[in-house]
């Protein structure tokens, strides 16, 4: 599901040198709640009831967002934490500091000046991931040949999508969705590109989905992308999805809708044996997207702004 890892091992301190239990004392965990300050200066990219989406501002926040990663992925799913991440109960890599954070927040469970974060998505752009160790994806998939085919576009990682049981409906999704156009508006990106995880690493299992997505949106020649040799997990070329309608009903919201919106799917899969999942890339041109969803979220992506 995740892919590539920290620069540094997780056991070990910027020196080398073995983090000590007083070291690790130091290390600040996640709120408890996912809770941070609000920064009243901070833009709000959109709002529906309660719920508002902007980007994080401050290391609170972040803190906050890597907590309910941790809570999505290693409690709640079967990801496997490292020692470090069991003391700081986030879920944080190398690659956080050179990202933006998008954040659903909701205002009803707010104490005097902050608010809980129950939605969370990371954005990765070219020109953050050429001072970063590179594109996260890039540790799965072949993304720098993707790239370089394409050398005048603006490229857009996402990624460590995840939403609090509670809040995985429609309003949400579609205010995490109307923060990513809002980006994608302001920063004139022309492709969308991030893994997209099936449960489970059993490829037997996972074949009918697996089939469904090679056979239902293939990628062109041009936006082609083969996973890393030693990662690749082909499915079998003889493989058929015995029950379309089935297996459609079973891939993740995420995953359908980026199928809906008009998005590619690499014919490769990885096993990502840490978190438990099989990834399949997804490639989307901003060209390519559905104009439905460009008039939905409006052309300025005005329709759920604040």
């Amino acid at each position: 599901m995740m892919g590539f890892v920290a620069t540094l091992s997780p056991l070990t301190a910027r020196t080398g040198e073995p983090l000590t239990k007083r070291m690790l004392s130091l290390i600040p965990s996640a709120p408890r709640g996912f809770t941070a300050p609000l920064d009243p200066r901070a833009p709000i990219l959109g709002r529906l009831g309660g719920l508002e989406v902007r980007l994080a501002r401050t290391k609170a926040e972040i803190r906050a967002a890597q907590g309910l990663r941790y809570n999505v992925f290693y409690e709640e799913m079967s990801a496997k934490p490292s020692p470090l991440q069991k003391v700081t109960r986030r879920d944080a890599d190398g690659f956080d500091r050179f990202c933006d954070h998008l954040l659903v927040f909701d205002r009803a469970k707010a104490g005097e000046g902050t608010a809980q974060i129950v939605g969370t998505y990371r954005l990765l752009r070219q020109s953050a991931a050429g001072r970063s160790p590179g594109f996260y994806t890039a540790g799965e998939f072949e993304i720098d040949r993707l790239v370089a085919r394409h050398p005048g576009l603006r490229f857009l990682e996402l990624g460590r999508s995840c939403v609090l049981p509670d809040y995985r409906g429609k309003r949400t999704v579609e205010l995490l969705w109307q923060g990513i156009w809002a980006y994608v508006i302001q920063h004139r990106i022309d492709v969308l590109f991030g893994c997209a995880s099936l449960a489970g690493t059993d490829l037997t299992k996972l074949s009918d989905a697996l089939a469904l997505l090679r056979d239902s949106a293939p990628a062109p020649t041009e936006w082609r992308v083969r996973a890393l040799e030693g990662r690749r997990a082909a499915l079998a070329a003889d493989a058929v999805c015995a029950d379309p309608k089935r297996a459609l009903g079973a891939l993740p919201p995420l995953l359908k809708g980026y199928l809906r919106i008009g998005g590619y799917v690499g014919e490769d899969a990885v096993v990502d044996h840490q978190f438990g999942t099989t990834d399949v890339l997804v490639v989307l041109p901003v060209s390519r997207i559905n104009p439905r969803y460009v008039s939905h979220y409006g052309a300025d992506a005005g329709r759920f702004a604040a």
